[in-house]
C-alpha cells in the first residue's frame, strides 16, 4: 500500500509550522511498502496531528493524502472501516485502551475484527515475550503506562497491515523493553511485508530506519 502526501499542513498550526524547515509540512512526500521510517518531532511541531491527519482522522488541513493514489477525503466511511482493519494498524500516543476490559480483551478486540491472522494463544506468546503475561487478565486500568503501552503494542500486530504507525510507542519503557519491543515488531513487519512510521522526540537506534525525517 502506497501513502502520499500532497502538500499537507493543518490549518490550526499552518502559521507556526510555515517558519520551520520541515521535511514533511507542505512537501510532496511518498512512501512506499517495506520502508521503516522515523519522523523526528520536537514538542510543538504537530507531530499527533500529522498521525491523525494521515489515518484520517482530521479534516483541517490543506493538501491531500491518497492511499493507494485514493484521496482519503473521498473515502467513505464503510469502506474506510474496511481499509483500516486490512492495511493500517496505529499505536496511538494516548493508547486508547477501555480501561474495563481487560489487557486481553483489549487485545482481542483486534484479533477479531475480522478473519483472524493469529489463533488467541498468540497473544500469550507476544504478551511473555514482552514482559506481560502475568497482567493479561488485569484490568486496563489496573496496568501501569509502560504495560499499557506493550498491551497496545500486541494489540496493533493482531490484525493485519501493510504499514504500522506508532506515536511515541516507547515513552515509558526502559531500553530493556524497548529492545523487545522493536525485535517483535520489526518480526512482525518483515513477516507481513510491511512497512513503519514511527513518530518520537530524539534520535534513536531502536530499528534500521530506511529514512528519516524532521516534523
Amino acid at each position: 500500500m502506497q501513502l502520499e502526501l500532497q502538500n499537507i499542513i493543518p490549518i490550526p498550526l499552518k502559521d507556526k509550522l510555515l517558519q520551520r524547515n520541515s521535511d514533511v509540512w507542505n512537501k510532496p512526500l511518498q512512501f512506499e511498502g517495506e520502508e521503516f521510517i522515523k519522523i523526528k518531532a520536537p514538542s510543538g511541531t504537530g507531530k499527533t496531528t500529522f498521525v491523525h491527519i494521515i489515518y484520517k482522522l482530521r479534516k483541517d488541513f490543506e493538501g491531500e493524502v491518497l492511499w493507494n493514489k485514493k484521496n482519503i477525503s473521498a473515502i467513505k466511511q464503510d469502506e474506510l472501516a474496511v481499509l483500516r482493519q486490512q492495511n493500517i494498524s496505529i499505536i496511538f500516543q494516548d493508547l486508547r485502551l477501555f480501561p474495563n476490559l481487560t489487557a486481553k480483551e483489549n487485545i482481542e478486540l483486534n484479533r477479531v475484527l475480522q478473519q483472524p491472522i493469529y489463533e488467541s494463544n498468540m497473544i500469550d506468546e507476544m504478551a511473555e515475550q514482552l514482559g506481560v503475561d502475568s497482567i493479561l487478565n488485569q484490568k486496563a486500568s489496573m496496568c501501569s503506562y509502560g504495560e499499557q503501552q506493550r498491551i497496545a503494542i500486541i494489540r496493533s500486530l493482531m490484525q493485519p497491515f501493510n504499514w504500522l504507525i506508532m506515536d511515541e510507542p516507547f515513552s515509558h519503557l526502559d531500553k530493556n523493553n524497548i529492545d523487545k519491543a522493536a525485535v517483535l515488531i520489526e518480526v512482525e513487519c518483515k513477516k507481513r511485508h510491511a512497512g513503519f512510521i514511527l513518530t518520537d522526540l530524539e534520535d534513536d537506534e531502536h530499528f534500521n530506519y530506511t529514512r528519516f525525517l524532521n516534523l
